[in-house]
């Protein structure tokens, strides 16, 4: 009998610390999920993007809908990534 694999989902906040001689700076980046990139007309031979313009959850975080956007209902993974540095 065949075991599944299991796969582990991980959500984190990426940070980033630098250090100087005088002082320490922190830097915490910002990730958000922007434009859908998913090819809709992909079946047909075409290229069509739907129109979504940002990543929104179904449910809250932390559960499998998550992943899922609101507004097109596809995965998170077909959004733009885009990643922000902010001052801490």
């Amino acid at each position: 009998m065949q075991e599944m694999a299991r796969k582990k989902l991980v959500l984190r906040t990426e940070g980033l610390q630098s250090d100087s001689t005088s002082s320490s700076n922190n830097v915490r980046l910002r990730v958000r999920y922007g434009e859908c990139q998913r090819n809709i007309a992909l079946e047909v031979g075409g290229y069509a993007l739907d129109g979504c313009r940002e990543f929104m959850a179904s449910t809250v975080e932390g559960t499998e809908g998550a992943l899922i956007c609101a507004a097109c209902d596809c995965h998170r993974s077909f959004h733009q990534r885009m990643v922000e540095p902010e001052a801490v």
